[in-house]
């Protein structure tokens, strides 16, 4: 009990931007290093395993379209979390860990969009269609890049703040729509295979590679969002310190 509540303890401290950036330098190396040897191996087992006897060599499309659209709501939802932490706590770094996972969701939202399309033009006989699914993940595209737009568009940062963590919070219904619309509807999709209460319908001949694709999609992220929430404190610490610097010189200068 007592080691869980110092776990507890130290992972609160983490809201303090100086012990977040003193723990982002320890840590982003090492999972820099697991990026890649996971990506190594996931390529390896992509690469080396057998083609379907209906899809072909088309079917390895499949170890980077769909990692990359967990990673996609995966995205969301840690948004909606920060954004809940921003609204009802002000947690100190919840804003600025919903602000930049928003361009690393819209990247990977576009990477699963264009994937599926290269993916569904042989498949499918055509590279797009208005299926529940692929609308449903297209309109997450537009909500990250609406987000992205409004932090720019308001000048004043915790007004800022606000109005995008109530857009996050209100947009999640989508997360579960994309999830189970291929169970709700009649869609051109296959029903969900992996993520299944039951277990994996997926061949494990497929299910390895896939699930090695995934975790190392898991570190990209992660070492991308801990890299990107050290940028952002420091670039709000430099902001601060040449408006201070500014207002010391205007106030020398009167």
């Amino acid at each position: 009990m007592t080691k869980a509540m110092d776990l507890l303890n130290y992972f609160a401290s983490l809201a303090q931007p100086s012990k977040f950036l003193k723990m982002a330098d320890r840590v982003l190396p090492l999972l820099a290093a697991g990026t890649a040897l996971s990506f190594a191996a996931g390529l390896w087992l992509s690469f080396s395993s057998d083609v379907d006897y209906q899809q072909g060599v088309t079917v390895r499309i499949m170890y980077v379209h769909v990692p990359a659209a967990w990673m996609a709501m995966l995205c969301y939802t840690m948004m909606t979390a920060n954004a809940i932490g921003s609204l009802v706590w002000r947690h100190p770094l919840a804003d600025v860990a919903a602000r930049v996972a928003a361009p690393l969701g819209a990247a990977f939202a576009f990477v699963s969009l264009v994937t599926g399309a290269i993916w569904g033009k042989p498949m499918w006989g055509t590279w797009w269609v208005w299926d529940a699914c692929l609308t449903s993940m297209f309109v997450l595209l537009i909500m990250y890049l609406g987000i992205l737009a409004i932090n720019r568009a308001i000048d004043e940062p915790t007004r800022a703040a606000r109005v995008t963590a109530v857009l996050i919070v209100v947009g999640f219904v989508n997360i579960p729509i994309i999830k189970f619309s291929v169970d709700w509807w009649n869609t051109l999709h296959q029903p969900a295979s992996v993520l299944r209460l039951d277990g994996p319908a997926l061949d494990t001949e497929f299910l390895g590679p896939l699930l090695a694709m995934g975790l190392a999609f898991s570190a990209l992220f992660a070492t991308l969002y801990v890299a990107s929430i050290r940028n952002e404190i420091w670039r709000r610490k430099l902001i601060t310190q040449y408006r201070l610097a500014a207002k010391a010189a205007a106030h020398r200068e009167t």
